[in-house]
């Protein structure tokens, strides 16, 4: 288990490990399928489909002979996308190309339903990608995107952070916060815009917008024994070992600035970051720790105009 992108320069690459394979139920996901009508879908667009991780699984609830294309920015997502299809048998009924979310590659009303997992928070203008996913989707189609409010991870209570003092966990709230801003104001993605997306489904004229909330967490409780959890613990040790936080020390540093943090208080706001997830990890090691991973996280959908 594991992540093997880990340190690659590609997008999302700390993304990509094992612990994204847990992320939905399935009988969640059948649910939404008989909700959206997708037993009518023949032809679907994964936007930023990274390495194919959420237009396989969508493949799980979708008619057998519906086809998916994916789309990424990064020839090597590409790449690993169509082994991971081939892999699960499923490489007649994917495509994969190269090209960006906000300048899609393809005609007017070409897709039934144009789908995104995890992508607009990394845009500078998630607006302009809407509205091109909505313009390949045919009229009457379906616009589903799946996005987080990744702050609200930092208000989940776990057996170590619930001891820690009000000012403490205020603090490491405000320095997420400062860090989120600063990545905004650097172009780079708002990475708790889920609870927008709404309104911006609106504003670019779909209609029927309707908002569902993931049902899906991990309860992390010794002895970390299903393979969800043995993951999560597994991610939780490696980003500790690399002082990864939320991003790399060097990315952190960065949004922290842009986002209005004084330079000199850095140090001391990531040790305090770090030091909260090394004290998960050491309560991993001596299984006393125990607690809930994830966050705010909805499907977002809306339906073009017929």
């Amino acid at each position: 288990m594991g992540n093997q992108f880990k340190g690659r320069a590609e997008h999302s690459a700390e993304y990509f490990g094992d612990t994204r394979d847990d992320w939905w139920n399935l009988d969640f996901l059948r649910l939404m399928a008989k909700r959206w009508k997708l037993d009518a879908v023949r032809d679907v667009l994964d936007v930023g489909c990274g390495v194919g991780h959420w237009g396989v699984l969508l493949a799980s609830v979708l008619p057998e002979d519906a086809r998916v294309t994916g789309v990424d920015r990064e020839p090597a997502w590409i790449e690993e996308a169509r082994g991971r299809s081939l892999a699960r048998g499923l490489g007649d009924r994917f495509a994969y190309q190269q090209g960006v979310a906000e300048r899609l590659p393809f005609p007017d009303d070409t897709f039934d339903l144009t789908t995104c997992q995890t992508v607009l928070i990394h845009l500078a203008e998630p607006a302009v990608a809407i509205a091109e996913m909505s313009r390949v989707t045919r009229p009457g189609g379906l616009v589903a995107v799946a996005e987080p409010n990744n702050l609200t991870g930092a208000l989940l209570l776990d057996s170590i952070s619930n001891q820690a003092s009000v000012d403490e966990v205020a603090e490491l709230v405000r320095f997420q916060l400062t860090c989120e801003r600063g990545k905004v104001a650097l172009g780079e993605g708002d990475n708790s815009l889920g609870d927008r997306v709404p309104g911006l489904f609106v504003a670019q004229g779909l209609a029927d917008v309707e908002v569902f909330a993931n049902d899906r967490v991990t309860a992390v409780v010794p002895p970390y024994a299903t393979r969800a959890q043995r993951a999560v613990t597994e991610d939780a040790r490696d980003r500790v070992a690399r002082r990864h936080w939320n991003w790399s020390e060097g990315d952190t540093r960065r949004f922290f600035l842009a986002g209005g943090g004084v330079g000199s208080d850095f140090n001391p706001h990531f040790a305090r970051a770090m030091a909260s997830r090394d004290a998960v990890v050491r309560g991993m090691d001596d299984a006393t720790y125990h607690g809930i991973m994830g966050g705010a996280f909805y499907l977002v959908a809306g339906r073009k105009h017929a």
